[in-house]
């Protein structure tokens, strides 16, 4: 079973060309599953059949995941790492039976995502203003964030090429490998064009050539990584917000309810989130609801006792 784990995997990796998120998740959601089965058969990981695992196993695996106190939505990514594992190897002939083909993925707790007010963007935008190269450059970052909605793994495999600052646009490569052109607005063109003016100021001896490609650039003078803009937006989510998650995905949030909010049509902005469902742009939806409930009760006469 071991074997076909890493074959799956590079499957996964190169004919699939999953994300480097992915691949982790499902090479750890099926060493985990090894592991369990081993345990339950007293015998050594190396010496499971493929063809020994019954669905009685799976299920066994899922009830003490579930004892466990795992999130449903953990358990529902770890199914579907096994049935996709499963249907793999059936189609291969690596089992003669699809021990996973009817299991049922949990349903997941519908979270609705959380976000910030557009004057709490202003504020945000405004703790930029510092004239200096690296001061430009988290402008340039914020603004890009909110006026597209693009992921942190966008942003930061942005090369300088990417952007058309005359056609106001900017060219992202999203999940599978998927290009998509988005918008730009003002205020966004005027940040991204103040950083590129003071760009090469952040550039040292360790700068190669893929940093002299990427828009955005480390201190250090290296590309961008996705951690340090995690830190960089937290600290000034910090400063404006109190909201609990101060990540850049509250930026990509903030940009499709406020859009939705602003009347924009649900299928335009699944486009610009990059969605491959519009079930997945559906809880934006949700999120405006609860706000005009809010407004509702607090402004209707009769809303309240």
């Amino acid at each position: 079973m071991k074997d076909w784990i890493a074959k799956y995997i590079k499957y996964l990796k190169i004919e699939r060309n999953a994300s480097a998120h992915t691949l982790i998740s499902y090479q750890t959601d099926l060493k985990q599953f090894l592991t369990f089965c081993a345990s339950q058969k007293n015998i050594d990981e190396h010496q499971i059949d493929i063809d020994s695992i019954d669905r009685l196993m799976i299920r066994m695996w899922l009830g003490a995941l579930n004892e466990d106190g795992l999130k449903r939505s953990t358990i529902a990514r770890k199914v579907a790492s096994v049935r996709s594992f499963f249907k793999y190897c059936f189609t291969r002939g690596g089992i003669t039976k699809n021990p996973a083909h009817l299991l049922i993925v949990p349903k997941k707790e519908k979270k609705l995502p959380k976000t910030i007010q557009v004057d709490e963007i202003n504020r945000l935008m405004n703790l930029t203003e510092d004239g200096t190269p690296e001061g430009n450059q988290d402008r340039a970052i914020l603004e890009l964030f909110y006026a597209t909605g693009i992921r942190l793994s966008e942003l930061t495999n942005l090369n300088t090429t990417g952007l058309d600052l005359n056609g106001k646009q900017v060219s992202v490569i999203g999940k599978g490998n998927k290009q998509r052109i988005i918008p730009l607005g003002e205020k966004a063109i005027d940040a991204c064009r103040k950083h590129l003016q003071t760009r090469s100021e952040l550039f040292d001896k360790n700068t190669d050539s893929d940093a002299r490609k990427a828009l955005f650039i480390a201190p250090g003078g290296q590309r961008m990584y996705p951690k340090r803009v995690q830190r960089m937006v937290k600290s000034y989510l910090d400063k404006i917000s109190e909201v609990t998650q101060k990540s850049p995905h509250i930026l990509r949030h903030s940009f499709a309810t406020h859009m939705l909010d602003s009347g924009a049509d649900i299928r335009i902005i699944k486009e610009f989130l990059g969605h491959a469902d519009l079930s997945a742009t559906q809880i934006y939806t949700h999120t405006s609801v609860e706000r005009l409930k809010n407004v509702y009760s607090k402004a209707h006469p009769r809303a309240e006792k």
